[in-house]
């Protein structure tokens, strides 16, 4: 098999960042525009950094498999870097993903293979693991215990943002689905200024360090899958913070009708907890998030209700 050496992956990463200034907090938050790279999420950055790194080592061949158990976001980005190198992909996905992640995983010609709900992320991990036991030409990109997770966001995410902003970073705020990102960037921005604070967003449910959910089922698709993830132990996380659906939607909505920007509710919660975090803590410096991902991919979901969010569905985000 043939693999050209420019693809679709050429135009993942080196994103704008864009100051938004809230008259309301008086603040300015830093946004790192990740729903820019191709398939329209931050993921893009990883999928690429794996599977090249794999090919260079010789672990695919032309009639390997990517298998990935995913939330939605790494599954589409592993099935557009995959499929357009040739390779045959295939995503473990939760049936309590929105519709569009299985749609955008299969029009770039992965294979969806649907997961109980109910089940925890744990439960799509350890399946993807007997699958690589029973078919050798299985790959496993192991996303949420990959390191190279982390190098990705640490050696250009990260590099990045140290570029595009001029003086010193105070905080960055980021939720975790992986943990790579929070432990990447953060770790960049550290190295760079020892006093940089690190804040993981989480999903206002009990934490996951305490109790653990099924996947699927969390109120904002992609942050914190039900269980502290093994790259969160690298993360020099300062602080958490806990943000509602309900403050999450009303973000986004607020990041499209103020701003122009089209992102999905991971990325409201993201700004929406940065803007908290800057208020209550004494920052020295720029304050930085990420916008993670574009809109299409929540259009069955409330946040694209007529209304928005019903009075019951409201009454359980708080």
């Amino acid at each position: 098999m043939s693999i050209p050496s420019v693809g679709v992956w050429s135009l993942i990463g080196n994103t704008p960042i864009l100051p938004l200034y809230f008259s309301d907090f008086d603040r300015t938050i830093w946004v790192k525009c990740e729903f820019l790279n191709p398939s329209g999420s931050i993921k893009d950055r990883v999928a690429v950094y794996i599977i090249e790194d794999a090919e260079r080592r010789g672990l695919l061949k032309p009639d390997s498999i990517i298998v990935e158990c995913s939330s939605g976001n790494t599954g589409i980005s592993m099935a557009m870097v995959g499929v357009a190198k040739g390779y045959r992909v295939q995503i473990l996905l939760s049936a309590g993903a929105s519709s569009e992640r299985s749609w955008l995983i299969r029009h770039l010609g992965g294979e969806v293979i649907l997961i109980d709900s109910n089940a925890d992320y744990a439960t799509g991990i350890e399946i993807a693991r007997k699958m690589a036991e029973a078919d050798p030409r299985i790959f496993l990109p192991r996303q949420f215990e990959n390191e190279l997770n982390i190098e990705e966001h640490l050696t250009t995410t990260g590099q990045e943002i140290l570029r595009q902003i001029d003086g010193p970073i105070g905080l960055f705020v980021n939720g975790y689905g992986t943990g790579g990102t929070l432990a990447g960037v953060g770790k960049a921005l550290k190295r760079a200024n020892a006093n940089c604070k690190v804040w993981a967003m989480e999903p206002a449910l009990p934490s996951m360090a305490e109790d653990e959910h099924p996947f699927g089922q969390q109120t904002i698709e992609g942050v914190s899958q039900g269980f502290m993830p093994d790259l969160m132990q690298f993360a020099q996380v300062d602080g958490y913070v806990k943000v509602s659906c309900r403050e999450a939607s009303e973000m986004t909505r607020r990041l499209s009708r103020e701003f122009g920007l089209l992102v999905g509710t991971s990325s409201g919660a993201n700004v929406a907890a940065a803007l908290r975090v800057a208020s209550e803590q004494n920052i020295d410096g720029a304050v930085v998030t990420v916008l993670c991902d574009r809109a299409e991919r929540y259009f069955s979901t409330p946040l694209f209700q007529k209304n928005g969010l019903s009075a019951a569905e409201l009454d359980n985000c708080k």
